[in-house]
């Protein structure tokens, strides 16, 4: 038993509020790496470049080309909209022309990734992100104005440990809790709702004790259910650290939940 009072299975933990949890590893079992328990988890950030450039009173190479000055900074966009430090990175590598020579590439550690250059054409660069991997975007130097911004979307997969601790302090990461106690007790009431609503048609104990007797192929097929079909409300809880993944049953929306009742029930667990 465990110290609330739920009942430990090798893949399910069902409490009194019919919370359920699919443990990537527990004592002897062990579900596959690649599954979609681990795969489902895709983190996005976006990704704010900051350009700008001036013309500066020294010659150039190429006539009717004016010399200019230009830099750009590297922000991450919260999930608020505000500009932030992209402390995600370890270090930002800019791929410059080759015409710069041994300046071509240029490696910088510390917030904003500010490179400061001279020239007096346009091109295209690539610009490397360090965190867990590399990760690589094109950027466009151009003089059409004095300042311009360029936003990109990056894409993390799996990510963990120190890396995964990184991406929350930069915004929400997909499977974490949805929302805080207080947001879970300001929905209690449409929850409580639910479950009478739910309870004439389904009856929550036994869908839960039925869940686990799952075996392990079906286990991640209820888990990717309710990914992908869990209402914005849906109390879920996807521990990476741990290899959990928690949800309150009476918190998914009654097609789910008629789902889930239809893949046990052919499954012969209920």
């Amino acid at each position: 038993m465990l110290s609330n009072g739920g009942l430990v299975c090798p893949v399910w933990t069902q409490s009194t509020e019919a919370l359920f949890t699919a443990f990537r590893k527990v004592a002897r079992h062990q579900l596959p790496e690649e599954s979609c328990l681990r795969s489902s988890v895709v983190v996005k950030r976006n990704v704010r470049l900051i350009t700008e450039q001036h013309v500066i009173d020294k010659p150039s190479e190429v006539e009717g080309f004016p010399q200019r000055e230009w830099f750009i900074e590297v922000y991450l966009v919260n999930d608020k909209g505000d500009l932030i430090p992209a402390k995600l990175f370890d270090k930002v590598v800019y791929h410059l022309h080759p015409s710069f020579g041994p300046r071509a590439t240029q490696t910088f550690k510390q917030p904003p990734f500010r490179i400061q250059e001279e020239g007096w054409g346009e091109f295209d660069m690539q610009i490397e992100f360090v965190a867990d991997k590399s990760y690589f975007i094109n950027h466009d130097l151009n003089f059409a104005q004095e300042r311009y911004e360029s936003k990109h979307v990056l894409t993390f997969k799996n990510p963990k440990g120190n890396f995964l601790a990184s991406l929350r302090e930069s915004g929400p990461v997909p499977g974490d809790e949805n929302g805080s106690k207080n947001k879970r007790g300001a929905i209690g009431e449409e929850s409580a709702k639910k479950k009478k609503r739910t309870d004439k048609n389904v009856d929550m104990d036994k869908l839960a004790d039925g869940l686990q007797k799952l075996n392990e192929d079906d286990l991640l097929q209820v888990v990717q259910m309710v990914h992908d079909n869990k209402a914005p409300d849906s109390y879920t809880k996807n521990d990476m650290e741990l290899g959990e993944f928690h949800v309150d049953l009476y918190t998914l929306p009654d097609s789910l939940i008629k789902m889930l009742w239809d893949f046990a029930s052919d499954r012969h667990v209920i």
